[in-house]
């Protein structure tokens, strides 16, 4: 786990930033929908399932980003199939899928004796290490899913009102949640390697659920949630080289500070809504 130790204006608190502000960038678009079909479970087991794919990578000396994807996609897949024939509720085949993939790949962490420092990076981050190759690969991550969300939209706001409802209007619920699962295993792959697989969940989840709590329409929810989750990267950067902290693990704690103290603010927030406007007469309306 690697600490801001260099000037602030280095090429690595650079590419961290960058780096940081796409991956800020598709958790809010991925997010969004995450908090409104209330999958943050989903997002949470992908992240912790992407384990043995990476110790397979990095055993076999090729790129992390590969095994993450091919451990994420196997178990998305899986989960679908498991769900499908054993008619059971997605969260059970979620939970069940969830451990069979942790423990695989602890079991492989744990026959290896080179794994100290890469399970750190894998389990935290290492968001100070990131290049200009892994930011093309988010840049690419960030165009794929801008592109898949604008063509699900319709679907997913329909599937998000009333399955029933999409199911008559004809937008195919079931391929949109196969969609939707698509959508959180590039986000979580692209992204853990900034913050890890333990935390990506916290920015794909609390910057649009901070975002939610006054957001009125889908689009403002991404567009608030994309501000709040560049705000936790700066800011976290930030803190990070003036207290000496992990930087993954800041910016995660930051973006959750973030929704904890917008949460506590909500009812003074809406109360001052509730009053009353006065007019330029000092006439209330």
């Amino acid at each position: 786990m690697q600490l801001i130790t260099d000037p602030l204006h280095g090429t690595f608190f650079v590419n961290a930033l960058m780096g940081g502000t796409l991956t800020a960038l598709i958790c809010a678009l991925v997010g969004t929908w995450v908090v409104v079909r209330s999958m943050a479970f989903l997002g949470e087991a992908v992240s912790h399932g992407m384990l043995p794919g990476v110790a397979v990578a990095a055993l076999l000396h090729v790129s992390p980003i590969i095994g993450a994807a091919a451990s994420a996609l196997v178990m998305s897949a899986g989960i679908a199939w498991a769900s499908r024939r054993a008619r059971l509720a997605q969260d059970t085949t979620i939970g069940i899928f969830f451990v069979i993939m942790l423990s695989v790949g602890v079991i492989i962490v744990s026959k290896s004796r080179s794994f100290a420092t890469d399970l750190t990076q894998i389990l935290f981050g290492d968001i100070l290490a990131i290049d200009t190759s892994e930011i093309f690969i988010l840049l690419g991550a960030l165009a794929l899913v801008a592109v898949l969300v604008a063509l699900l939209h319709r679907p997913l706001t329909a599937l998000a009102l009333d399955r029933t409802l999409a199911t008559s209007l004809r937008m195919r619920p079931a391929m949109a949640e196969a969609a939707l699962t698509v959508l959180i295993t590039v986000a979580v792959v692209a992204s853990y390697r900034a913050v890890g697989s333990l935390l990506v969940v916290a920015m794909l989840v609390a910057p649009a659920a901070t975002a939610a709590l006054w957001a009125r329409s889908i689009p403002t929810l991404m567009a608030w949630a994309a501000l709040v989750g560049i705000v936790s990267v700066v800011a976290g950067l930030y803190i990070s080289w003036y207290a000496g902290t992990a930087a993954g693990a800041t910016i995660a704690t930051t973006s959750g500070a973030v929704f904890l103290t917008t949460t506590a603010l909500r009812p003074v927030l809406d109360r001052r809504r509730a009053l009353p406007t006065p007019d330029t007469n000092g006439v209330s309306r």
